[in-house]
């Protein structure tokens, strides 16, 4: 009962066995290849995404730093704009008030002109 198998016969049997066991097991690890190869792509991706926010949170502190600084600088010309309007306001009011006594006087003038005429007037008629 004991059956001698030749070398060759059993290559012939053996070999498409193994042949089709390869070839499974080469599918079976070609998907878990691209499995891991898709878990890189991601893991780079979720790098790159990370990187990215580093970049713009970094962007955005020195654009707020820019902000700021040009706040400050228009605060300042601001302020001083606002003395050269008090100033300006300051000599609109002198001259005003200047002009107000002037013209006071110029108001007083003429009525003390025109009463001085008027008894003027009235002494001439008066003594005709």
């Amino acid at each position: 009962m004991e059956e001698k198998i030749s070398k060759e016969e059993l290559i012939k049997v053996i070999k498409p066995l193994i042949a089709e066991q390869l070839s499974a097991f080469i599918q079976e690890y070609e998907l878990k290849a691209k499995e891991i190869s898709l878990i890189e792509r991601i893991i780079r991706v979720e790098e790159e995404l990370k990187a990215q926010r580093e970049i713009i949170a970094s962007l955005q502190r020195e654009m707020n730093a820019r902000f700021e600084a040009l706040q400050r600088e228009m605060d300042k010309r601001f302020e001083a704009v606002d003395k050269r309007f008090e100033a300006l306001q300051r000599e609109i009011d002198r001259r005003f008030d200047s002009l107000e006594k002037r013209l006071s006087f110029l108001q007083w003038l003429m009525a003390g002109g025109f009463t001085f005429v008027s008894m003027l007037i009235t002494l001439i008629n008066f003594l005709k």
